[in-house]
């Protein structure tokens, strides 16, 4: 009797349990062999439909300032409110904006260590910043700092000796009413910097290597609502005009500048009626006269999540909203959505790999992510709240994916083929993988079993592509076998036309024979 007791106890407390239980599930979470949580890894189908699959990314480490040593500084007066990152080889420079600092961070293969603390520039009269906010580092170690607070971008080299310092353009193009306030940098191998400033709708903000102001490029379009417009324009008065907002371009939110010197930049400020409709372009990636080149060759466009909540109680709702984005030397990219903490992997047909992330304050999550580096395949996402970085490493999944992309890149369509069969092994509804086959078998010219893969991953496009080039090379292998079909159909026609017109013919002389012989 005890024993049913003890069962009917134990059956309820698991009836209990079953809501947090489920309410776990929801919340999408797992704990690796490292025991660091990791939020699941999902992509979509053909449909639009939310696929599971296994993590693309584990969370290898996590660090905060305290644990860089830094909870002892005499100068840290503020609470920490990091602000960017950025990577240079085996070196991470993160951005402590309040307390006006650069923190350099050595990357080993498993620890993490502060080497230097860049507060100061050597041989300048404004020789502290003032509310950075952007770091960056050429190749050859040159420190560039959008000193926001100072209104400029200063240039010193490894050293921390000042070089120079770009200031507010007096070009007549540039409004000498507004400060100039750099808040995003990068710059390209020829030295040229390219500056996205607060309040500056013009677009990217170009200074050639001697500190020349040349220009802008990439502005973004004019984004007018039509019922704001007709009512700004009929029904109100020139003092209200005046007054209300202004149609201007929308500022980016962010750049970053790949291996080829292509600037990618994401923007956060658009309408969801915009984004559904596909008119907005979250992420864009720009050529040299400023035009968007980005590949979009997947169903769905890169926009992060398909699906959203217009509100819900946690206030992650709303579209995906790219805050920033890291280019990997495969020309896979990754955008950081600080809506709900996720990351989206794209590669350069716009084709989304993988997605990951939430919200939280466990590893693997995030309160407010705001910027996204990468050292090698290794993904680095920091926290606004606290300088809290969390290292992503590839999980053997997807290393497979990132494997199979490279080796078609480099025009070894077997091998890729074969790794792309490994990926199904770990993922039977991967359409990349499908589609990956597919591409590696067309270009062995094997056509139909190309339409086959293609088919599987409804990628009606490619499947077009391969079915031409299957017709016309059935076509030419069975040209002879054709032509004599047709010779023989011609002559068999030629044949019956001449029995029929002999037929009547002969009919015909019958019937005057009759008429003869009655008359």
């Amino acid at each position: 009797m005890k024993a049913v007791k003890k069962a009917l106890a134990a059956l309820c407390c698991l009836m209990l349990l079953l809501p947090a239980l489920s309410a776990l599930a929801d919340d999408s979470f797992n704990m690796n062999r490292d025991g660091f949580s990791t939020s699941y890894t999902y992509g979509y189908d053909y449909w639009g439909d939310v696929q599971e699959s296994p993590d693309a990314y584990r969370v290898s480490a996590v660090f905060d300032f305290k644990k860089l040593g830094l909870e002892d500084n005499p100068k840290e007066k503020k609470p920490v409110k990091a602000q960017s990152m950025f990577v240079r080889n085996d070196d991470l420079y993160i951005v402590d904006r309040d307390n006006n600092r650069i923190l350099q961070v050595k990357c080993g293969e498993e620890s993490y260590t502060l080497t230097r603390v860049i507060d100061t520039v050597n041989g300048c009269e404004l020789s502290t910043f003032k509310t950075p906010y952007d770091v960056y580092v050429d190749a050859d170690d040159n420190i560039y700092v959008a000193d926001y607070g100072n209104f400029r971008v200063v240039m010193m080299d490894k050293d921390l000796n000042w070089i120079k310092e770009f200031v507010k353009p007096t070009d007549s193009t540039f409004d000498q009413s507004k400060d100039f306030l750099p808040k995003k940098i990068v710059v390209d191998v020829a030295g040229r910097l390219y500056v996205l400033a607060t309040n500056i709708y013009n677009g990217i903000v170009k200074y050639e290597a001697d500190g020349t102001f040349t220009g802008y490029i990439g502005a973004n379009k004019v984004s007018v609502n039509m019922a704001d417009y007709i009512w700004k324009k009929y029904f109100q008065t020139q003092a209200q005009r005046d007054a209300s907002a202004a149609f201007v371009p929308t500022e980016y939110a962010n750049v970053y500048i790949d291996k080829d010197c292509f600037i990618y930049a994401t923007t956060t400020n658009f309408s969801q009626y915009d984004l559904k409709s596909n008119v907005a372009r979250p992420i864009r990636r720009l050529n040299g006269l400023g035009n968007d080149i980005l590949i979009r060759n997947d169903r769905y466009p890169p926009i992060g999540d398909l699906w959203w909540l217009e509100s819900d109680n946690t206030g992650a709702y709303g579209p995906s909203k790219m805050v920033d984005i890291t280019v990997l030397d495969n020309e896979i990219y990754v955008a950081l959505d600080t809506t709900r903490g996720r990351l989206f992997g794209y590669d350069n047909q716009g084709v989304m790999l993988w997605a990951f992330g939430t919200k939280g304050n466990i590893d693997g999550a995030f309160m407010n992510a705001i910027s996204i580096e990468h050292r090698g395949l290794d993904l680095f996402v920091l926290d606004e709240s606290g300088g809290r970085v969390t290292v992503f490493t590839p999980t053997e999944y997807g290393m497979l994916i990132y494997n199979a992309i490279e080796k078609y890149q480099e025009g070894k369509y077997d091998e890729s083929a074969a790794i792309w069969q490994e990926v199904l092994k770990h993922n039977s509804n991967y359409p990349l993988a499908f589609r990956g086959i597919g591409r590696a078998v067309l270009r062995q010219d094997k056509f139909e079993e190309a339409m086959e893969y293609f088919k599987m991953a409804h990628d009606r496009e490619n499947y077009g592509r391969a079915f031409k080039l299957y017709r016309k090379e059935w076509i030419e292998k069975n040209i002879l076998w054709v032509f004599l079909v047709v010779l023989a159909l011609v002559a068999v026609l030629l044949t019956l036309g001449r029995i029929k017109k002999m037929k009547w013919e002969v009919m015909a002389h019958e019937y005057s024979k009759v008429r003869k012989n009655i008359g």
